[in-house]
């Protein structure tokens, strides 16, 4: 049972003992509480949208949802599929079912027990309003036979479906059956994490208090990725949105905040020196990216895609976005990954205004306004922006800055197909997973690049589709290899670059760890 039997030699799983899935893959030993009590004020460069975590791959969304909600698989430290809310699972021998067995005595903060029933309506949701639906896909049938059970049969075999439905960029949070049928972004905020809802402060603070109900995880002997051995030492987390990057660091060094998410590079340096402040990198965050709207004019047109393409200098916007601080990278996995792959590095960094120029008059460009959705909390999205927009003009684009906070941005870049040109973000935990699945936001259903009738490109869908299913490692990655072409040629994304990100905690904050969310658990002040 907790078998993955047939698994264990497929793409991430490849290797994955039960030592793994559990307590030998901890990023931490067993974590003792230096203290009890306490509040932990975290600071977050960006507005919570939303805590509707189906609807949603925000990362700031992440960030308190996660400490909420669990889901019934993760990824751990290394990224690999590791248990949460399941005892265990099983692949039968044709790879065609698999069966989750519930950990025991699991409770929502509201005090009901989690059974399958739960389950089974948290995954109708899902499939019925989830942002991203590709984890039930190849889904067939989906039962429960007891309270403890629920078993998944695929219309066929599909060697990755454990990487896709452990997947934490847009998470399968378990919720109470009773509050599955709500409306997209009103689902109330009870799960069965660490954490439960106190107060809710729109646009200033989300505060969290421990769930003295809280069963953690005696199979881990530490915190790990998302999953692990979670214990809560103080009494409250309180998540600050202090979205002006001086004000946030200046609540660090006055202790007015214990912790925060981001420090700009203008700052490091300052506080490196100071001897109450942890600086705390993670080398390869996210994926400096924008993409293109191509259901709306002129980045309709695939010449257009390309002569933007071929203007920008990949240098200058990654030198404003930060500071001097960041990696050229071309492409839609970091280095280190097996599926990484220097296929469209050419197309990449071409800074050829010749060429943008005579592709703009092979698209028969005549001057028309090109609008670049942006925000200012997050400053890096705002820089490429701006320097994006002046290498367009540089060409002879008429590129114009729209500029919202960053949960409207999100918004409109994700329900609207029309109004805006060009949207700019960060692919942090779909990059650092690795595999086929670093680029599903530009396969369907998501299509965040909105293609004409939401219908990906056939030609990267097909790539995509069969590298999911390929049976073996190195197919996989030569499918991948052949998506990540694709992408390049038809301008569907645009990577700018690397970027790492620089938490940072007071001096009296003991265990904290960074990773793609700020963990609360597994924390404690000591003094």
């Amino acid at each position: 049972m907790i078998g993955f039997s047939r698994a264990t030699g497929r793409g991430l799983l490849a290797g994955v003992s039960l030592a793994a899935l559990c307590g030998a893959a901890s990023a931490q030993t067993s974590y003792q509480c230096k203290r009890m009590g306490g509040e932990f004020a975290f600071g977050l460069e960006a507005k919570v949208p939303t805590l509707d975590q189906h609807v949603t791959n925000a990362g700031v969304v992440r960030n308190i949802s996660m400490a909420v909600f669990e889901s019934l698989m993760t990824r751990g430290e290394d990224m690999r599929p590791i248990l949460g809310l399941a005892a265990s699972v099983d692949e039968s021998p044709d790879g065609l079912t698999y069966t989750f067995k519930l950990r025991e005595g699991v409770t929502f903060h509201n005090g009901k027990v989690m059974t399958s029933a739960d389950v089974l309506a948290s995954f109708d949701r899902v499939q019925r309003i989830g942002i991203d639906k590709s984890a039930f896909a190849a889904a067939d049938k989906i039962d429960a036979p007891d309270a403890n059970t629920v078993v998944i049969r695929l219309k066929e075999a599909l060697p990755t479906f454990l990487e896709t439905f452990s997947i934490f960029t847009t998470p399968i949070v378990i919720v109470p059956r009773e509050n599955a049928d709500a409306p997209p972004n009103q689902l109330p905020p009870v799960g069965t994490g660490p954490f439960q809802m106190m107060e809710n402060v729109a646009d200033s603070y989300i505060k969290l208090k421990r769930y003295d109900g809280y069963k953690p995880d005696a199979r881990f002997t530490g915190t790990t990725g998302f999953g692990g051995n979670k214990k809560v030492c103080v009494d409250t987390v309180n998540f600050r949105m202090l979205v002006e990057p001086g004000a946030r660091v200046a609540a660090l060094e006055t202790g007015e905040v214990q912790g925060v998410e981001d420090v700009p590079t203008t700052s490091q340096k300052r506080l490196k020196g100071d001897p109450n402040i942890k600086l705390m990198p993670l080398e390869n965050f996210w994926l400096h990216i924008s993409y293109p709207n191509m259901s709306f004019p002129p980045t309709d047109n695939l010449k257009f895609r390309q002569a933007v393409q071929a203007a920008l200098d990949m240098e200058e916007i990654m030198e404003a976005s930060s500071d001097g601080l960041y990696k050229l990278g071309h492409a839609f996995q970091f280095q280190a990954s097996a599926y990484y792959t220097d296929v469209g590095k050419e197309l990449y960094n071409q800074k050829n205004k010749d060429k943008a120029r005579r592709l703009l008059q092979e698209a028969g460009y005549k001057g028309e306004k090109v609008i670049l959705l942006t925000n200012r909390e997050y400053a890096a999205m705002y820089n490429a922006s701006v320097v994006m927009q002046e290498q367009m003009k540089a060409v002879g684009i008429n590129a114009e800055l729209l500029t919202l906070d960053w949960p409207a941005a999100l918004t409109m870049s994700q329900k609207q197909d029309q109004g805006w040109n060009y949207f700019y973000t960060g692919w942090t935990t779909v990059t650092a997973q690795g595999g086929i699945q670093s680029l599903r936001f530009l396969a369907d259903p998501i299509n965040v690049h909105k293609p004409r009738d939401n219908k990906s490109d056939a030609e990267f869908m097909r790539y995509f589709t069969e590298g999911v299913r390929g049976k073996t490692l190195d197919e996989r990655k030569a499918l991948f290899a052949k998506a990540q072409r694709r992408v390049f040629d038809e301008a569907m994304a645009m990577p700018f670059g690397i970027l790492p990100k620089v938490a940072a905690v007071r001096s009296n904050v003991d265990g904290y760890m960074p990773f793609y969310i700020g963990r609360a658990w597994n924390i404690s002040f000591t003094n």
